[in-house]
């Protein structure tokens, strides 16, 4: 088969490369009419009877153009997409609203996946974030950048798509419910916002995994937003939104724009101590004795490693200014530098801080969604565990947040001045599960003010001046 025009004018169409040359028969019509085809619609070839493309039609280019618009329409109207039309990439804000570094880092790799994503859909694209991080808007601006395209993209609120399920049952129903689901699942492009906000029943489970399975097998084009972190959703889910050789995951870390002004808290303190890394830490050798020297190289040893391939929980111990610090935000840092997920770097007392401001009539969050964040996050480096008020309350918290990192088997670096012995009994026993955490005592004085530090800040000056 060839395709070839029947005048500038004309649509392509295909025909037999051995039959004789198609001529369309054009019916007579008003002057105001198509020129081509009279009014009509449609073209048909000029060949004898018996020919295979004897009485067929092609619709002409004016009929070409109403269907695309048409088409443009409908597609318009079933992708939920009437207010969320303005939401485009040319209206996002990559850079958001009074974030931090790290929070416009995490922010700016959605949007550039998401641009990439609507321009060339392949495989699955996932983006997880909190109320308002602008997930929603990236995933909307991917559905309407594909319906601009010409491209079919159907944009549907999870617990929407549910309800337009159930509906289905009634008796009243246009449309069966395998015919719908069935749309659904073989759509060229599915968009699936807040995956997770919908009434977890059996029956909802096994109607979206049915949706998710269907169109993981088939490769099919889909982006999937959750406030939820992965290991939050079904197993069965779970399993296919982080496969690697289908999925691209992104983690957005902006807090909620809408409230920027308003006292929004930003739990993650890790913008502070971005000058904090393992190139940055220094090893004192001038100054310690070998014993000292050896102890602090093995922290370095120990905190590199970890940071290399995060997993359980690293408990380093030791003295105020000693470098327990610094070697915990290297390691956040150094998953950064990596283009891992980014951590959150928190300080005990501030994040019980946190916590209690939640109980205020003018807070913007509740306890349960910031304790949620904190303890779910895929690696957390708590510092200063043990300087925090030692209520009984305080004491609860902290226990329900690390017993529930421990059973998930999270990531978690923790710094402290006390000794193991010092510790809550109940978390003692686990950090002393040798089978998932690691402890380190640096044994070494207090790096500030020493020596070293101040021919560090000579040197520093000198070279600033050259």
């Amino acid at each position: 088969m060839s395709t070839r025009k029947l005048g500038s004018l004309l649509p392509s169409y295909d025909r037999p490369e051995d039959g004789p040359r198609p001529a369309p028969r054009l019916s007579s019509g008003r002057d105001d009419t198509c020129p081509i085809c009279k009014g009509k619609g449609y073209l048909v070839y000029d060949v004898p009877p018996g020919h295979p493309d004897f009485s067929k039609a092609v619709p002409c280019r004016c009929t070409q153009a109403r269907l695309a618009d048409e088409r443009s329409r409908t597609m318009f109207a079933v992708s939920n997409l009437g207010a969320l039309s303005r939401m485009t990439f040319d209206t996002f804000m990559p850079g958001g609203i009074g974030l931090s570094e790290v929070e416009r880092r995490s922010l700016r790799s959605a949007c550039e996946a998401s641009i990439a994503f609507a321009r060339e859909p392949e495989g699955w694209l996932v983006l997880m974030g909190g109320y308002g991080s602008g997930k929603t808007h990236l995933a909307a601006a991917i559905a309407n950048q594909r319906l601009a395209l010409g491209h079919a993209a159907l944009f549907v609120v999870v617990p929407d798509l549910l309800d337009h399920l159930r509906s289905a049952y009634s008796p009243t129903s246009s449309t069966g419910y395998d015919e719908r689901l069935e749309a659904i699942r073989e759509t060229p492009l599915l968009i699936l916002d807040d995956l997770g906000a919908h009434n977890s029943t059996a029956w909802a489970q096994e109607k979206l995994f049915q949706i998710l399975n269907h169109r993981y097998n088939g490769r099919l084009p889909t982006v999937v937003t959750s406030n939820l972190r992965a290991e939050e959703q079904d197993p069965r889910v779970t399993s296919r939104l982080v496969d690697p050789d289908i999925s691209l995951v992104f983690e957005i870390l902006a807090h909620d724009y809408r409230a920027a002004g308003r006292g929004a808290a930003n739990l993650s303190t890790l913008s502070l101590h971005n000058d904090q890394t393992f190139r940055t830490f220094s090893k004192r050798s001038g100054e310690l004795d070998p014993a000292m020297r050896e102890n602090l190289e093995g922290a370095l040893a120990r905190a590199h490693a970890f940071a290399e391939k995060p997993s359980g929980w690293l408990v380093l111990t030791g003295g105020f200014g000693c470098g327990k610090t610094h070697l915990a935000a290297a390691i956040a840092n150094h998953q950064i530098e990596a283009g891992r997920a980014t951590p959150m770097f928190v300080v005990v007392p501030d994040l019980l801080d946190h916590l209690r401001a939640t109980f205020s009539p003018s807070s913007m969050t509740t306890l349960d969604k910031v304790f949620d964040q904190v303890r779910s996050t895929q690696l957390l480096v708590l510092d200063d565990l043990g300087t925090e008020s030692a209520t009984p309350w305080a004491r609860e918290k902290l226990f329900q947040l690390l017993n529930h990192r421990y059973a998930a088997r999270l990531a978690t670096v923790i710094t402290t001045t006390d000794s193991i012995e010092e510790i809550d009994k109940r978390l003692r026993s686990r950090m002393l599960d040798a089978a998932r955490c690691t402890v380190f005592a640096l044994a070494v004085p207090t790096f500030r003010g020493s020596e070293t530090q101040k021919a560090e800040k000579q040197g520093a000056r000198a070279k600033g001046r050259a």
